[in-house]
């Protein structure tokens, strides 16, 4: 997915308060009234939250921000989780990833799970029918590339071309890091990879869609340099 939207600093909710006014002299001969107990204070922020940071494209949405911090960047070493994300991303062609996000349980829903057995079977009438989905991305071109995809997973696999083993072989089966500041769009891997995927018959697999992948399984940790995923999701060599 790519990564270009800024998002606000996190500020802290607490507050001081000022203290509040004293009340009249009351004489010795002045009904006592029982002590009073002090307010109890605001409850501390979890440990951390506050001094948190996030790469900027998260945002304030709440299923983006869940979506970097458990997902994104974490190294996929499942080859049917690695064809999911790089047709979900194939999805995002021309759209945002936020609305990708937002419909990816529809997607699945409507893509089997994803299952690239399932999916290499689908006919005309399933396309038919994805395309009256108001839940989904309703593209021809897009649904077609998917069923297509399937196909070309199972035959590589029937190949002995196990598709993990394809997609990490271009890193030497090890995350890359950036310096975590302004982020490419591409990179010379991206465009190989592109290249190769183009070769087998993949749709929707330019260098862009590649690299915003690549950075989506962990191929590449494009976390923020400050970002408090970057050393945890793969760590300094």
């Amino acid at each position: 997915m790519t990564a270009s939207k800024t998002a606000p600093a996190v500020r802290s909710a607490a507050a001081k308060r000022g203290a509040s006014k004293a009340g009249p002299v009351e004489t010795a001969a002045a009904v006592k009234r029982p002590a009073q107990r002090a307010a109890a204070p605001p409850p501390a922020p979890k440990a951390g939250a506050a001094a948190r940071h996030r790469c900027a494209w998260a945002g304030e949405d709440a299923r983006m921000q869940a979506y970097h911090d458990e997902e994104w960047g974490v190294p996929e070493y499942d080859s049917r989780a690695l064809w999911e994300k790089l047709m979900l991303d194939g999805f995002q062609a021309g759209l945002s990833w936020r609305t990708i996000l937002h419909k990816r349980p529809a997607l699945r829903k409507a893509f089997a799970d994803f299952d690239p057995a399932k999916v290499a079977r689908y006919t005309e009438k399933d396309v038919e029918r994805l395309l009256q989905d108001t839940g989904i991305v309703r593209s021809r071109a897009k649904i077609e590339a998917t069923i297509r995809g399937a196909r070309i997973y199972l035959e590589m696999a029937r190949n002995g071309e196990d598709f993990a083993e394809f997609c990490w072989s271009f890193t030497g089966g090890k995350p890359t890091r950036t310096h975590g500041g302004a982020r490419l769009t591409a990179s010379p891997v991206s465009e190989l990879i592109s290249k190769e995927l183009k070769r087998r018959g993949f749709k929707f697999v330019g260098p862009v869609i590649v690299y915003a992948w690549m950075q989506a399984v962990g191929i590449v940790n494009d976390h923020d340099k400050a970002c408090f995923r970057r050393d945890e999701v793969s760590p300094a060599a």
